[in-house]
């Protein structure tokens, strides 16, 4: 997204809501008295792992589809994805009735890719990094006159995203945080905007892998850090943060907390034990940053959005642990 296009605002949140209500699921919100004892607040569960796609992205991929002009919807969308947003275009363009490419890169979770494939887009490999996903996407987009949809800096990708947060809030309207993963910035951005718009004196905590805390620095720094490698678990947290992403979050005080993978898994394996969910490392880092910081959320009523459930059942994290 260029740099002088405009950020959605919490009417696009709106909008979006209203758009994807006849695809998108509204996902519950659950509870656990027994995590609540260990984290020493009470805790509620936004469940987007049972979202369609098994996965929140489904929510900005089905505002952005849905929001194409006929014309352009013809000629399909395209995207490069890890796994949760391509499965989730794919998802959208198929009930939309369009062409949907998704670029994936070279080790990728087996288990997300077979999700994409099912929903039937046409699959593009590339090398594993950012610029040749980006370059990838470039070829196909000229070459097919698609769409680009990204997985995190649209702007209607990430009204989209904020829908998940105005329906946490519904539920539970006197929340006094808010606890989203951050890779891109998607959900975590879409989420600032909701709570300006409806909840402004809920504050919003950010989770985010210590290997790859490139949001944590942009915004101590006040500039965007791209240059790190990631080195964590989290296979969804990996992309650097998105420049409409980072503005959004710097002008909403968002705040980040670095979350360790060991602690991470622990909190993947509480949330099986308790909920009976199984949930990505990329969403279970939401509870392992509460119950990293007890007394950051001692007391306090705090929403979190469990991100995804997509999990490869062959690479378990706590295999032979």
């Amino acid at each position: 997204m260029p740099a002088d296009t405009p950020l959605p605002h919490f009417d696009d949140v709106l909008d979006a809501a209203a758009r994807i209500a006849p695809h998108a699921r509204t996902t519950p919100v659950l509870r656990a008295g027994a995590l609540d004892a260990h984290a020493g607040c009470r805790l509620l569960f936004k469940a987007e792992c049972l979202q369609r796609a098994g996965a929140f992205k489904f929510r900005g991929a089905c505002n952005a589809v849905f929001s194409l002009e006929d014309d352009a919807a013809t000629r399909g969308v395209v995207t490069h994805s890890s796994g949760n947003h391509g499965a989730a275009l794919a998802l959208a363009a198929r009930l939309r009735g369009i062409p949907c490419h998704v670029v994936v890169p070279e080790g990728a979770v087996r288990s997300k890719l077979a999700l994409i494939a099912g929903q039937g887009a046409i699959l593009h490999r590339c090398e594993a990094t950012i610029a040749a996903r980006e370059a990838m996407c470039a070829q196909v987009q000229r070459a097919s006159g698609a769409t680009l949809v990204h997985p995190y800096a649209h702007p209607r990708v990430i009204a989209g995203q904020g829908t998940a947060a105005l329906e946490l809030l519904g539920e539970a309207a006197d929340l006094d945080v808010v606890v989203v993963p951050v890779g891109g910035g998607g959900l975590a951005s879409g989420t600032a905007i909701a709570l300006a718009g409806c909840a402004p004196n809920v504050e919003l905590v950010l989770a985010e892998p210590a290997g790859a805390a490139d949001a944590l620095q942009s915004l101590e720094r006040g500039e965007r850090v791209t240059d790190i490698v990631p080195d964590t678990i989290c296979d969804g947290l990996r992309g650097t943060l998105g420049e409409p992403n980072f503005r959004i979050l710097r002008d909403h005080g968002a705040q980040v907390l670095a979350i360790d993978d060991d602690a991470t898994v622990a909190a993947m394996r509480r949330l099986l034990e308790h909920l009976k969910l199984l949930v990505e490392p990329s969403s279970a880092i939401a509870l392992a940053a509460v119950l990293a910081h007890p007394q950051r959320f001692a007391g306090r009523r705090v929403g979190i959005v469990l991100s995804g459930g997509n999990v490869d059942p062959d690479r378990l994290p706590w295999a032979g642990r």
